[in-house]
């Protein structure tokens, strides 16, 4: 997206009331499905005839698209105006999610949730973009504040909203869901939203290319493992690095690149960035595992999976409201290392949950999980982001974004993958359990061995910003 300065900040007295509420609906809609399909999964894959632990393409293909197609909103908006990009993502999620609802093989889902994340990677960066041109920086803090509460409530509406939807009508309601909360939106956003537009400098296509198929081929080795031959997945893999590596090539010869290798060049910057994608490897596919677990090995309905996971979310928020107060007496990387560590051992601690587990040894565990996670992906997006100078803001933002998207890919990718490692073909029901603990453990390690990443951290880093309002961990 393009710098602005303060002078550039435009807010007129057209900028209607209503306009902070018409971005909350976007941030709505994206925050309930990163969360609402996950407890849906073995209904659609009963339906689909299909295997619910060969679901994970749902969640993948969705989370993928929003990542790929991020660094393109920036560009569409200040060329076609925020209105008019706004009203047509909107359009293009909404009509995905219809797709969705009446898809009736996996593969046409999969292909409905790629739609559906076309329009999913646009609208909530240009809804966040037009508040921020619309109003000051100082007012701009405390709408946005308000604005990204939806998706701070999106994690606990999403697994109960499932659930019940599953439990009471059908799965195909997670999806339908998001039609009058769409319609809503555009119909809104015409009276509301602001036409911003701004000069456009040349789209690096190049850069975006080579960035984009680099991320595509991880992401497929990753989701490869244990279910394609070794030498395919290493294909995969080792296409993808040294796409990714002719991006890094590409990016330091060129004027105007899709990234400037600059962001990666300050410490707090890429220590935040990338300990959170990799603590993310190894928790990121946790929302998906628990409730297959406990609806495919446990046998429990959607609903009871679905409240199973409030815990999660609950922890999560309530850590947040302190965690400035944690940072202020801490600092950043006593918080991180200690966070982290507490992660990798709540991770691995899920491998204690079975069939015959009582909610006093089940809920507290959810909840430090919960709660040990939302600290430390919280804590790094706030350390990454006060690190940015003015002229990086733009690109280190968007980048941020674009890699909690695409951890949420790779996290579901390795965790599926490490589950069909350890999975038999006899396995069944409660047989399962066996291979979901083995699963547990080794993301519980993965986790404690990002946390290495934070040793690269000083006392003192990040001390100006101990008093600063937390970046949301997802937007």
């Amino acid at each position: 997206m393009s710098d602005l300065s303060e002078s550039s900040y435009c807010q007129t007295p057209h900028t209607s009331s209503a306009l902070p509420w018409v971005a909350a609906l976007a941030f709505f809609m994206q925050g309930l499905d990163t969360t609402i399909l996950n407890t849906a999964l073995p209904s659609m894959a009963l339906d689909l005839h299909r295997s619910a632990l060969a679901m994970e393409g749902t969640v993948i293909s969705y989370a993928m698209t929003v990542a790929l197609l991020i660094p393109l909103s920036g560009w569409l908006s200040d060329r076609f105006g925020t209105r008019r990009c706004f009203i047509w993502s909107v359009g293009l999620f909404t009509a995905g999610s219809l797709l969705c609802a009446l898809s009736s093989s996996l593969p046409m889902l999969i292909l409905s949730r790629i739609v559906q994340g076309a329009g999913g990677a646009v609208m909530t960066p240009v809804g966040r973009l037009a508040l921020l041109r619309a109003y000051s920086r100082s007012e701009y803090v405390r709408i946005l504040s308000l604005v990204t509460l939806p998706t701070l409530l999106g994690p606990v509406l999403g697994p109960l909203l499932g659930g019940w939807l599953v439990t009471v009508a059908s799965w195909h309601w997670v999806f339908l869901i998001n039609l009058p909360v769409g319609v809503l939106g555009m119909m809104l956003a015409r009276n509301v939203m602001p036409d911003f537009t701004a000069p456009t400098r040349a789209f690096d296509a190049t850069g975006f290319v080579l960035f984009a198929l680099g991320l595509v081929g991880v992401s497929f080795g990753l989701e490869s493992l244990g279910s394609e031959s070794s030498w395919l997945v290493a294909l995969q893999c080792v296409t993808g690095v040294l796409l990714l590596a002719g991006y890094v090539w590409h990016a330091a010869r060129t004027d105007n690149p899709l990234y400037s290798l600059e962001v990666f060049r300050l410490r707090c910057y890429s220590t935040g960035l990338l300990g959170n994608v990799l603590t993310r490897l190894g928790t990121g596919g946790i929302a998906l595992l628990l409730p297959l677990m406990l609806q495919v090995g446990f046998g429990e309905s959607a609903q009871t999976a679905g409240e199973m996971m409030l815990p999660v979310a609950l922890a999560a928020i309530a850590m947040n409201s302190r965690l400035p107060n944690i940072i202020a007496r801490k600092g950043f990387r006593w918080t991180l290392l200690v966070s982290t560590v507490v992660t990798a051992f709540a991770t691995a601690s899920l491998a204690l949950i079975s069939a015959n587990s009582s909610l006093c040894v089940i809920l507290p565990l959810l909840a430090l999980f919960g709660a040990a996670n939302g600290v430390s992906l919280v804590s790094g997006n706030t350390l990454a982001m006060g690190d940015l100078p003015a002229g990086l803001a733009s690109q280190g933002n968007s980048l941020i974004v674009v890699s909690q998207q695409l951890s949420i890919s790779l996290g579901v990718a390795c965790a599926s993958s490490v589950l069909n490692l350890f999975r038999q073909p006899h396995m069944t029901g409660v047989g399962l359990t066996p291979a979901f603990h083995a699963t547990y453990l080794v993301l519980g390690v993965m986790t404690l061995v990002s946390a290495c990443v934070f040793l690269r951290l000083k006392r003192g880093d990040g001390a100006q910003l101990s008093h600063s309002v937390p970046v949301p961990a997802e937007h």
